[in-house]
């Protein structure tokens, strides 16, 4: 066969082109195959591109298990050294325990497992089309190549563009906390298995302290956890660092605050100006975003202009930012002696307290009172404008 129909896309002989293809466009099958061969290659050439990045997500998931595993392993063997040293009261309250650890590791194995099978499925995937197509395109007739294209270019096609979980759906700790004094009396509550669902590529980071960076004022970054559907996560302890590099590559100072509700505070001060590079990682994973560049400069180059219009457009509920009280300095008619002036700078009225239920704040951004005898309180992490009438 020396032709091909190009409406029937299949190849003919001569006799058939002056047969019932008589009608039809044909064109050499020679240059066809020519034509073929280059889609197929360049199909083939897309899909193996994804195998270095599965293959990589591969090794990092396996050793994700592998950690979680020997955490396991580790804290059942901590469970029972510590356990077999008190009295046979603290039995029932180790079985619960290792009972915890075994549904935590379940949870965490089976989706960090169900991910594994997906990307060695689609691996075996790609592996077994590409040999095929190459196998074709090697070593295959004309015709085969032609059967090979009609069999394997949408399949080809899907693998290029499948989307594969090359990010871990979950972390690898798991930890055992425990007290050995005084514990006879609380010992129904005794251990606890702590865990969180938090991923890297999901948690991220908001703040002042990612903007604009002004020499030795204290910056603040929060850093909210997520899990892999990009949930909150509500619970703290997880593994989380910050490094602060400096323009000459040293590290500067810096803390963490774990608020126990899966938000952090990073809280940092920087005594020179420069570009800086922030690095946040979670389970040694840097999170979105991370590691980002942070441009520190002078007070005396902040425009006042610039800094009141980003006052009043900044929005009470954007970032979750946490601000730190700062003390507001006594004014000229003020003095050390309170009682000698009982109005100047002093608590004359409280309103609300701290919480997120009616008549709680938690980040008080702002207070304004009208003649009315109304005071109104923006609240940020409550996303609210909260008012109260003040009764003399």
């Amino acid at each position: 066969m020396d032709f091909y129909c190009q409406s029937c896309e299949t190849a003919m002989c001569r006799e058939c082109t002056e047969g019932e293809h008589a009608e039809h466009p044909t064109v050499p099958l020679k240059d066809v195959v020519e034509q073929h061969k280059a889609s197929l290659q360049v199909q083939l050439d897309a899909v193996n591109k994804r195998l270095p990045e599965i293959d990589s997500a591969l090794q990092f998931i396996s050793e994700i298990i592998h950690q979680l595993t020997n955490q396991k392993a580790s804290i059942v063997d901590d469970i029972h050294s510590t356990f077999d040293e008190l009295q046979k009261t603290l039995n029932v309250r180790k079985s619960v325990l290792l009972m915890e650890l075994e549904v935590n590791y379940g949870l965490k194995h089976k989706v960090l497992q169900s991910q594994l099978d997906t990307l060695l499925e689609g691996q075996e995937s790609i592996k077994s089309c590409s040999n095929f197509t190459a196998q074709a395109l090697n070593h295959g007739t004309e015709t085969e190549v032609l059967l090979v294209k009609k069999q394997m270019s949408e399949k080809l096609n899907e693998l290029a563009d499948q989307d594969f979980p090359l990010h871990p759906r979950e972390n690898d700790q798991l930890d055992f906390i425990v007290e050995t004094e005084g514990l006879k009396k609380s010992i129904h509550n005794l251990g606890t298995i702590l865990t969180t669902n938090a991923v890297a590529s999901e948690t991220v980071a908001t703040g002042e302290g990612l903007r604009q960076t002004i020499i030795g004022q204290p910056m603040s970054v929060t850093i909210t956890t997520k899990d892999k559907d990009g949930e909150l996560c509500k619970t703290g302890n997880a593994y989380l660092t910050a490094e602060l590099s400096t323009p000459d590559g040293s590290v500067a100072d810096g803390e963490i605050l774990d608020n126990k509700n899966g938000t952090y505070e990073f809280l940092y001060t920087v005594q020179k100006e420069g570009d800086f590079t922030l690095s946040l990682r979670l389970y040694d994973q840097h999170i979105r975003g991370s590691p980002f560049k942070l441009k520190v400069i002078r007070s005396a180059d902040v425009s006042p202009t610039t800094e009141g219009v980003k006052r009043r457009v900044k929005s009470p509920g954007s970032g979750h930012v946490k601000q730190k009280a700062v003390k507001r300095p006594a004014s000229m008619y003020s003095t050390g002696k309170r009682k000698e002036n009982p109005i100047e700078d002093d608590l004359i009225f409280r309103v609300g307290t701290k919480g997120r239920n009616k008549g709680e704040f938690t980040n008080l951004q702002g207070v304004a009172a009208s003649t009315s005898g109304k005071i109104l309180i923006a609240d940020s992490n409550n996303h609210c404008f909260k008012v109260y009438r003040y009764l003399q």
